[in-house]
């Protein structure tokens, strides 16, 4: 019975088959339109709802342009205004009119030029433009009798000017009232129904884009020195492969990832990776575009969003710069009125809690800002888990530079752990422009390879700016910019507890006229007060030794004075290093959303404040003088090398502070050899003598 029943159905569906090939083949037969008419050769015509509204549209634009036109051909046909009836009847008298083209209406009479007026100019009183008076109304007998007068005949128009006027003045305006309305009745129309033709339909689009594994080429592979934020994503895109194996001991995948850390770090390029690892919808979209002029925009496009990522589950969801839309609620000064970023929030916070269990959508959202987030939107059940992203260590660092080295040709010289070790607190987008920098460095320099003095020319092009070796300083503050910048290194090498020195230079870097550079051992995620203390000294010690060497101060001490003064009180407000103070914060809370900083300390307390930090201040200012008095023969020596060669390393800077002849030639000789020497054009003239040099000698650029 079954083999029959199937046999039967087979031979129902054969026969179907051919009835609808049949009928498709059949060209003689007319399609039939909704309206029951055909076209011709059997082509449906348009619908006749359709034609309507276009022929409505058509006869409302072209009313419209009739009336203009005739507004503006009365306007033009007003002509030249006579004063006195009396001046318009001698006129007339005296033959200037065209016969029959007198026209009496109900407050004036018109008349059309046969010749020229006197006095008449270009634009009026011409032959064949038209002049009229003003008349009293209902003194027509009058009119007539000096009309017949005058010998010319006339038209009377009386009764009838007074109702086409009208109907000119109000029918333009309510016509253009008319195509007002049926234009914004249609687009509301359409923006109400989420049309796509509606003039206010798209604004409630959810405007994500959407990628998938295909379409994005990076992986995890390409992700390096934040290793525990991608196991923790990592986890995710397993379970958007293999889902049964989480649920299969009760387990539930977190709703949402909220990854948080500072610009650079990474957080964009691991949604990426995400999306080229997981073999799911990846629908990504800012914080920004939630947010628009009108009202309502942003909530629409949220529902929008999450209403397709459910249709395409599973799926991941990313908001990049979440904070845009989910800061807290109820901060800051407000205006009392509608809120177009709290609706937004107030519309992602519902969309989350009302995931089921098995919807398998997950939203991973980034920002640089987690401490101004709403509580509600970092409780548990919406974003579980907050994924740190940090600075990269030393270790990252060098992963990082291995990444993004593999693009790049480089010299086998190129120690890579030096440059991590030179570039502290740097990110991973500062790193890939380092990078950059370098090979386009190499590029320039006509170079095969990149080399390790190329990777330290773009770390400090990233990090301070470009070298203005071209810039034209003038001699005395070059001896006092090599002086300061003498003071800094030379203390940088005397206290034990501060960073150890890379090198110094006075070549203009940025804003900078000179820097001194360090390169710390390692990453210091902690402040011990000796290593502050070190820290104020080698800054208070360039303004001391260009002071001392020039007897006057300058405002390139700008910058060690702001980071002096930033390290006190911060030593004294955040880190409890005040004998007076103890063990106490008096740092007002980064949290708190207000125009005006609060104080909660007394009066008297700020005055203990300001004391303590001039006296870390002044403490590392009189320890500075003692160093600098008491080296100043060797502060002396290297502010000369820089004079000389403008750049100095560490060992060079160590040679010259032990008192080791310094050999190296001056910047000066090196140009005066690249230039080549030119035969003399005119004969040798007769030299004064001088004492006996040697061969290779150079004469002074002086």
């Amino acid at each position: 019975m079954a083999s029959e029943s199937k046999m039967t159905d087979m031979t129902h569906r054969t026969d179907v088959d051919s009835l609808r090939t049949a009928n498709e083949g059949d060209d003689s037969r007319p399609q039939r339109t909704p309206t029951g008419k055909t076209g011709p050769e059997g082509k449906p015509t348009q619908t006749p709802p359709k034609m309507r509204r276009q022929l409505m549209t058509w006869i409302l634009v072209l009313a419209l342009v009739a009336v203009v036109w005739t507004v503006l051909t009365n306007s033009s046909q007003r002509g030249e205004t006579i004063q006195t009836p009396q001046e318009f009847f001698v006129l007339a008298k005296e033959g200037y009119f065209e016969p029959a083209s007198v026209v009496i209406q109900d407050e004036k009479l018109m008349a059309t030029l046969a010749k020229v007026l006197p006095g008449a100019t270009e634009r009026t009183g011409q032959r064949g433009s038209q002049v009229w008076v003003r008349i009293i109304p209902g003194n027509y007998d009058w009119i007539r009798e000096q009309l017949t007068t005058s010998g010319v005949k006339w038209q009377e128009q009386v009764g009838q000017s007074m109702f086409m006027q009208l109907l000119l003045t109000l029918a333009a305006p309510l016509l253009i009232l008319a195509v007002l309305w049926f234009v914004i009745a249609r687009s509301m129309r359409g923006a109400a129904g989420g049309g796509p033709g509606g003039m206010l339909g798209s604004f409630g689009k959810s405007r994500h884009r959407v990628t998938n594994k295909d379409n994005v080429k990076i992986t995890f592979g390409d992700v390096a020195g934040v290793d525990e934020a991608k196991e923790e994503v990592q986890e995710i895109v397993e379970f958007l492969k293999t889902p049964k194996r989480f649920s299969k001991l009760g387990g539930r995948i977190p709703r949402g990832i909220l990854l948080s850390g500072q610009p650079g770090c990474g957080k964009t390029l691991l949604a990426k990776a995400i999306a080229g690892e997981a073999d799911v919808p990846f629908f990504s979209i800012s914080g920004s575009d939630f947010v628009e002029m009108f009202v309502g925009v942003g909530a629409s496009r949220v529902r929008d969003l999450f209403k397709q990522a459910k249709d395409n589950s599973p799926c991941i969801i990313f908001l990049d710069e979440i904070d845009a839309v989910g800061r807290r609620r109820g901060g800051g000064f407000s205006s009392g009125g509608h809120d177009e970023r709290e609706q937004t929030l107030n519309a992602i916070l519902v969309e989350m809690d009302g995931f089921e269990a098995n919807d398998q959508v997950i939203v991973i959202a980034a920002t640089n800002r987690p401490d101004v987030l709403d509580p509600a939107l970092t409780r548990p059940g919406r974003f579980d888990r907050q994924v740190a992203v940090p600075l990269p260590d030393l270790r990252g660092r060098r992963q990082i530079l291995a990444v993004h080295g593999r693009k790049i040709k480089m010299s086998p010289d190129v120690d890579l752990e030096r440059v991590a070790r030179g570039t502290p607190m740097f990110s991973g987008a500062d790193l890939a422009a380092l990078i950059n920098e370098a090979a386009i460095i190499a590029t320039m320099a006509d170079k095969d390879f990149v080399e390790l003095a190329d990777m330290e020319e773009a770390r400090d092009k990233v990090r301070w700016g470009r070298a203005n070796k071209s810039r034209k300083i003038e001699q005395e503050e070059r001896v006092a910019t090599a002086y300061h910048e003498a003071g800094h290194a030379v203390l940088q090498v005397l206290l034990d507890d501060a960073d150890p020195l890379h090198k110094v230079t006075i070549i203009p870097r940025g804003q900078a006229m000179g820097a001194t550079f360090t390169l710390p051992e390692k990453d210091r995620y902690g402040y011990s007060r000796r290593h502050l203390l070190a820290t104020m000294r080698v800054l208070c010690g360039g303004r001391i030794a260009e002071e001392r060497k020039t007897g006057d101060i300058s405002s390139g001490a700008a910058m060690d004075i702001r980071m002096v003064t930033s390290y006190a009180r911060t030593m004294v407000l955040q880190w409890g290093m005040s004998d007076r103070l103890g063990f106490v914060n008096y740092a007002s809370a980064d949290d708190k959303e207000s125009f005006i900083p609060e104080k909660d300390y007394s009066p008297e307390t700020a005055r203990v404040i300001d004391e303590e930090v001039r006296q870390l201040i002044d403490g590392a200012y009189r320890d500075a003088v003692k160093m600098i008095e008491e080296h100043w023969a060797q502060i002396l020596a290297v502010a000369e090398a820089l004079l000389s060669v403008e750049t100095l390393s560490k060992d060079e800077v160590d040679r010259i502070m032990r008192g080791e002849v310094f050999s190296r030639p001056s910047v000066t000789e090196l140009l005066e050899r690249e230039i080549p020497k030119s035969p003399p054009t005119q004969s040798p003239q007769k030299q004064e003598p001088r004492e006996d040099l040697p061969p290779d000698a150079l004469a002074n650029p002086a």
